[in-house]
């Protein structure tokens, strides 16, 4: 049985490091896994990485079987996905997502871990979280067949939103993104692109995941009568200023909050976070999310990696982080 393990620590704002961990011995309900696969959410990752999660937010912040407090020393994480070594005869040898840190082999309750669908790739289930999110906000938004949706923002919330967008029938998506690059992963996705200022109007339903002032502004010019912004980005304690003279109140625009720390009360009567979560990996059969796995890296990368990423140097959506060390680096 695995006993010692490693696991990514950040020492200090922008020092990252491993660190040997000693296992626990399972419990009956536990389970013990072995890393295959992780994920670096690019957007959240980095602003822990960087030290700047706002004093206010330090609670909220916090990830599931984190360890330490922020800004550091800190242990963060919340895409992994391994190899049941240890646990009941139903889990063991299956391949399973989980809410954890970035480490090679980890305890957790049997609960915490939720089964990976057969047709859905290991290194692709890395994604369930944050598909888990976009199907959240979708409940939230509730589209309609036929309606004209934008979203503004192309991160991994954001393309995997308008990746789901695109299998409503008779919905036409456009993603609204600063950065040109991002037109290939929309047409990966199979929706139209657009950089803000030649986006198309007149939409029913606009969702927004920029985390900025400009992105939501321009979201809200965007709206046709009666529509409406869904926002799913999280500002921390920065200030956002809009514009709401205009068409705000004479076109009775709406501007509605999604999060995904609590199940949309469109279907919390009905579904729990377990239905939530398998319904996301269920949807991750679809080879087209793989658009949002933008590089690999060992583990053994990963201190070096986050560096990079928090400064730009490395563009991504999703980073993959192996646990195979036999598998090349093509950071």
């Amino acid at each position: 049985m695995i006993r010692d393990a490693r696991a990514f620590w950040l020492r200090s704002p922008g020092v990252g490091e491993l660190r040997p961990v000693t296992l626990p011995t399972p419990g009956p309900d536990d389970v013990l896994v072995r890393s295959r696969y992780s994920g670096v959410s690019r957007g959240t990752e980095t602003l822990v990485f960087t030290g700047g999660v706002p004093e206010s937010q330090y609670t909220a912040m916090r990830a599931p079987f984190q360890e330490g407090d922020f800004p550091a020393p800190v242990k963060y994480g919340y895409l992994s996905v391994g190899v049941v070594e240890v646990g009941p005869a139903a889990l063991r040898g299956r391949t399973v997502f989980c809410l954890h840190p970035h480490q090679s082999a980890y305890v957790v309750p049997a609960s915490a871990v939720t089964p990976v669908p057969d047709d859905v790739p290991a290194a692709r289930a890395v994604l369930a979280g944050t598909v888990e999110t976009a199907v959240n906000a979708l409940w939230d938004a509730a589209p309609l067949v036929g309606d004209r949706v934008s979203v503004v923002g192309g991160g991994m919330v954001g393309c995997s939103v308008a990746a789901l967008l695109a299998r409503f029938p008779g919905v036409r998506v456009e993603l609204v993104d600063a950065d040109p690059a991002r037109a290939a992963v929309a047409s990966a996705l199979g929706v139209d692109f657009a950089l803000p200022a030649a986006a198309t109007g007149g939409r029913d339903l606009v969702v927004h995941a920029s985390a900025t002032a400009a992105g939501l502004q321009r979201s809200l010019d965007l709206l046709a009568p009666e529509g409406t912004v869904v926002e799913l980005s999280w500002y921390g304690d920065r200030p956002v200023e809009l514009s709401l003279g205009g068409a705000f109140h004479a076109g009775r625009l709406t501007v509605r909050s999604s999060q995904v720390g609590t199940v949309s009360p469109a279907r919390a009567s009905r579904r729990g976070f377990a239905d939530r979560l398998a319904l996301a990996l269920e949807l991750l059969a679809d080879p087209v999310f793989d658009a949002l796995l933008t590089g690999r890296s060992r583990f053994a990368e990963l201190p070096e990696v986050l560096g990079r990423l928090a400064s730009g140097e490395l563009p991504a959506l999703c980073h993959l982080i192996s646990y195979d060390e036999e598998t090349p680096c093509s950071a």
